[in-house]
């Protein structure tokens, strides 16, 4: 392997095999086999990664980008050494560590304070090595009053600031990032990419697995996109983003990744359509909703998020202060909202609500309700992209 090379990638293949029949205990396993004596198992191989191959230079930022299933986070662990390659051989220099799965080896019943010696230790560091570092990782997770607190009592964001905080003191050649950050908050998130920009100054080799293209057009040197378990295109940042965000133009309009709905049902959103109008300046969104009973005050939203599950923009009839009638039981009406096309390229998520009594019951809660996909010509490393105009004057 040539000297300036960090990481080679030689003709990787992942398979995993899925048996047809589940066996849920002991006590199954051993009816099963008299039970089915005489009957044909099957099972069928998953084809998760096939005759990937790459190079990665020191120093260099690597974004991987694909599809859910593509295969992307699979080549991750490959290269973590979690997986082992069914084909093909895998070949870096320099300590690696893994971004993949923080806080594995938190204790939920020992405190933040204990987690972190905890943590330092498998991490190879003294008692008195984390004595010295002990302040500085708890003031970048930002958990100053909750380090006497059970771990079980943290929020998943808190979790992943701690976790976070300790795994970027383990020095390192070779990071390997599978979008840890989408759980934090905004502030955060800005304080690891800071981070990041502090490796690539210092010169270490960073793999980083991301659905943001802006992330990965404004951090990445190269980067290599993995569809249907095939390297699909390797090479500049933006033309990856740029193919990555044209596989979506061919989904069904409206496709929705965790399609989560919660409310009393009260008013019902049915129909929902998103698309860009005027030459893609605007976008429309029309739903229909239907009334199960009388509603004075009824209340409809929406908020759009990028595909990290940043919010972008978002209103209300309330907010805006317009115009809604009451509702009458079985009543049907249609809904449209438009708003300016300001979004950089990329796919993005609607989210619908329907509220009334004030604003106080929810009568649908609707994630990710529905989807719409930009292309652009006029790029910016921003999350939006609005018009803009420039004058210089002498």
């Amino acid at each position: 392997m040539p000297e300036e090379t960090a990481i080679r990638v030689e003709n990787v293949s992942k398979d995993f095999v899925l048996p047809h029949e589940k066996v849920n205990s002991v006590k199954s396993l051993f009816t099963g086999i008299t039970k089915n004596r005489g009957k044909r198992k099957t099972k069928e191989t998953q084809h998760a990664l096939k005759d990937i191959s790459f190079d990665i230079k020191q120093g260099e930022f690597f974004g991987i980008v694909g599809r859910n299933g593509s295969g992307k986070s699979t080549m991750l662990k490959i290269l973590a050494g979690i997986y082992q390659p069914t084909k093909g051989k895998v070949y870096t220099r320099g300590k690696l560590v893994p971004f993949i799965e923080l806080g594995v080896g938190f204790n939920p019943e020992l405190t933040g304070r204990e987690n972190v010696y905890l943590n330092g230790a498998m991490l190879g560091f003294s008692e008195k090595e984390v004595d010295g570092m002990y302040d500085s990782i708890v003031k970048f997770a930002e958990l100053e009053r909750f380090m006497d607190q059970k771990l079980k009592n943290y929020s998943s964001g808190m979790q992943v600031r701690l976790a976070f905080s300790m795994a970027i003191r383990a020095e390192a050649d070779i990071l390997l990032i599978d979008e840890v950050l989408a759980v934090g908050d905004a502030d955060f998130q800005k304080k690891c990419y800071d981070y990041f920009k502090s490796l690539k100054k210092d010169k270490k080799t960073v793999v980083f697995v991301s659905h943001d293209m802006t992330a990965i057009r404004e951090h990445c040197d190269r980067a290599a996109l993995i569809e249907d378990s095939l390297l699909a295109d390797i090479g500049e940042p933006e033309e990856v983003a740029r193919k990555y965000t044209k596989l979506f133009a061919h989904e069904e309009p409206g496709a929705s990744k965790k399609n989560k709905r919660w409310g009393d049902k009260r008013i019902v959103y049915k129909e929902v359509k998103a698309e860009l109008v005027d030459n893609q300046k605007n976008i429309l969104l029309r739903a229909k909703v239907h009334a199960k009973g009388h509603i004075p005050d009824p209340t409809y939203g929406f908020t759009v998020f990028n595909e990290v599950n940043q919010p972008i923009l978002g209103t209300n009839t309330k907010i805006e202060q317009a115009q809604v009638k009451p509702l009458t039981p079985g009543q049907q009406s249609d809904l449209a909202w438009k708003f300016p096309n300001i979004f950089n390229e990329g796919k993005f998520y609607i989210e619908l609500v329907a509220m009334y009594n004030s604003v106080t019951e929810v009568a649908d809660w609707w994630e990710e309700a529905v989807s719409f996909s930009v292309t652009n010509e006029r790029k910016t490393p921003y999350i939006i992209n609005p018009p803009s105009e420039f004058e210089f004057n002498e």
